[in-house]
């Protein structure tokens, strides 16, 4: 496929799955109609990098697609001076758009293969280390994007958000696949959901066991 391919299928992922959706903050309407996804998955499934599926990375990680990342980061309302943390960037989609929109980005991926093709970028740090542990050293966070859906959210990644920092993660809750978005504020943080949606299963985040007499 050609670069004015691929500039057609961004448009059309623009068009028919974001604006028709809840992605409805133009900032992020923008980012992503610049960012190439083709450049964040392998060269053998770029034709599948803008339609509405999951796509697969390999090493049992998929890219969300582009409605999910939408949705999330439109949730998070990311704003310029913001220094935000992505959670699982993998091959860095979400990290890149990210970093269109925020002063600065932590891209935390616990598998270097994936990471490891991630185009480098001026303002974003690439780390590397378990996901549910997050970088402590780097915090606090104006925004923490985890980029996918997970079975629990960690204690460790609500402690390094900042007072009134935002958090927008996929999430499970009872068997279905939920966005979230949760603010810290006041020593407490809540989540609510805004949409069911299908996402990216991240690895590392099981809950804890139930304790059983």
């Amino acid at each position: 496929m050609t670069e004015q391919n691929f500039e057609s299928m961004r448009r059309a992922m623009v068009a028919s799955q974001l604006r028709t959706t809840a992605v409805n903050d133009p900032r992020v309407i923008a980012a992503m109609g610049v960012v190439p996804r083709e450049r964040h998955v392998p060269a053998e499934r770029a034709a599948l990098a803008y339609v509405d599926t999951l796509v697969p990375l390999g090493g049992a990680r998929w890219l969300n697609p582009p409605m999910v990342t939408g949705l999330l980061l439109t949730e998070a309302a990311p704003q310029p001076e913001d220094r935000a943390l992505v959670v699982g960037s993998a091959t860095g989609y979400a990290a890149a758009v990210l970093a269109q929109l925020v002063r600065s980005v932590v891209a935390l991926e616990a598998d270097s293969a994936l990471s490891a093709n991630a185009p480098p970028l001026a303002n974003v740090e690439p780390v590397e280390g378990p996901l549910a542990e997050g970088w402590a050293a780097g915090a606090p966070y104006d925004l923490i994007l985890i980029d996918g859906v997970i079975e629990a959210l960690p204690d460790a990644l609500i402690a390094q958000l900042a007072e009134g920092g935002r958090l927008a993660t996929g999430l499970i809750e009872r068997g279905v696949s939920r966005l979230v978005v949760g603010r810290r504020a006041a020593g407490g943080f809540g989540t609510t959901a805004f949409a069911d949606a299908e996402a990216a299963p991240l690895p590392g985040f099981a809950p804890p066991p139930a304790f059983r007499f």
